[in-house]
């Protein structure tokens, strides 16, 4: 079986702050898992970092992760900051 995933984040308001939603696709081997939500008073950013934590919280066991974002902030969080 595979052993790695495909994850697609996104999210977003409108106003921020103000009303907004956030998705994740996880994709593993021909299988597909949509995941999503919504908060009446939110930012971009916490839309944006919800979508990645909620795909990766989705997940039942390790495995390698393939992450495709938008998001700089969310890029940066897990590539460049997360060393500091």
């Amino acid at each position: 079986m595979n052993k790695s995933v495909t994850l697609y984040t996104d999210g977003g308001c409108r106003g921020n702050p103000g009303p907004g939603g956030w998705g994740a696709v996880l994709i593993w081997g021909d299988k597909k898992k949509k995941l999503y939500g919504s908060e009446l008073d939110t930012t971009n950013n916490r839309m944006e970092l919800l979508a990645a934590i909620e795909g990766l919280n989705a997940l039942k066991r390790t495995m390698d992760v393939q992450l495709y974002t938008d998001s700089q902030y969310v890029k940066q969080g897990i590539t460049t900051w997360i060393t500091n």
